[in-house]
């Protein structure tokens, strides 16, 4: 149990806030010091882990991974657990600190009197407090933050990386503004809608996203989202695309279009990250994935069946021509109405 009360760390009662460096948390990355907590299902983890390895960060920051499913009852309990071994599930992992058999096993080392969500990612440190603490479990900051948390300790080449420049950082604010909620966090608002109206008011939002974000590239030319320069955006948007058409068409009935076939632009630049970004192929578990939604979704999928398809998971070939690309997009009238009332960059 850490000797600091986590009020001070927290701001929400599911969410611990803090950073490195601070003076609970140094830079110095001393060897097994932090250690994160992921599932390769989760696209929020997914952001993070595939951070950690675009800056090389898996040489000091090792990772316990907890299986896809089974996640619990209707309301989440007892959560995620981990494989009693690591050949149990392919690529899920004992908890290598504790050997809990529950994630929410880690949260309560930290408070024991928790009552929030037991989510992914926790970034955990060792040294802090009495057998350790959260350090942060918000993925967004986690972006934000970790990508220079030991830039002291890392190769050049690998500091180099600025994925929030000055230079864009407005252009990423603006898109980031309606990228999170309308696709990010859309897919999900449509997905576990429990009514047709609430359905059909999310899922209208997410591809009215994909238009727009579909132009965005086109105009700026590729290979990123915002052209030559690799940002947060682009991994923002890939752990939600990379998961598009294999669960969330027919899993989450996004299926008004989808980005094989109405989106080009969108379908190239996934494939131009995933093939060509190493940090983005080593991340994505197809497996997990596809299991995780199928399998501990009862509510949507109650015999748990994980259809086969798309084949392949992702197509090869990338067309290096953006000039060549026609610009698609889904033609319902509520979506063309919604993406008209977003930004652009």
């Amino acid at each position: 149990m850490s000797t600091e009360s986590p009020i001070h760390q927290r701001a929400t009662a599911d969410s611990w806030h803090g950073k490195i460096p601070s003076p609970l948390f140094p830079s110095t990355p001393t060897p097994n010091r932090y250690h994160l907590y992921i599932g390769l299902f989760c696209p929020f983890a997914h952001r993070v882990n595939f951070i950690r390895h675009l800056y090389g960060l898996d040489k000091f920051i090792d990772v316990s991974i907890v299986k896809p499913y089974p996640k619990g009852d209707e309301k989440g309990w007892p959560g995620w657990c981990f494989p009693k071994s690591n050949e149990e599930y392919p690529h899920a992992t004992v908890d290598k600190l504790f050997g809990s058999d529950y994630l929410h096993k880690v949260y309560f080392r930290d408070d024991e009197g928790y009552k929030g969500r037991y989510s992914v990612p926790v970034l955990w440190d060792t040294q802090d407090g009495e057998g350790g603490r959260i350090v942060c479990n918000e993925s967004l900051e986690l972006l934000r933050w970790l990508p220079h948390a030991f830039k002291d300790h890392l190769p050049t080449e690998e500091t180099n990386i600025d994925l929030y420049p000055p230079h864009l950082q407005s252009r990423i604010d603006k898109i980031s503004s309606w990228l999170l909620p309308h696709f990010c966090s859309g897919v999900y608002k449509a997905g576990f809608a429990s009514t047709q109206e609430d359905y059909e008011k999310n899922v209208i939002p997410v591809f009215g996203a994909l238009n727009k974000l579909e132009k965005i590239i086109h105009a700026n030319g590729g290979p990123y989202i915002l052209g030559s320069e690799l940002s947060e955006l682009d991994i923002l948007a890939y752990v939600t695309v990379i998961r598009f058409d294999v669960v969330y068409v027919q899993h989450f009935k996004c299926n008004l279009g989808t980005v094989r076939r109405d989106y080009p632009v969108i379908e190239n630049w996934l494939r131009g990250v995933y093939w060509g970004v190493e940090a983005a192929r080593v991340s994505t578990d197809f497996k997990h994935i596809k299991e995780n939604y199928t399998k501990s979704h009862y509510d949507i999928n109650p015999k748990a069946i994980t259809p086969l398809g798309p084949w392949p998971d992702i197509e090869e070939g990338v067309e290096r021509d953006w000039c060549k690309l026609k610009v698609g997009g889904v033609g319902h009238p509520d979506v063309l109405k919604f993406e008209n009332g977003l930004e652009g960059a």
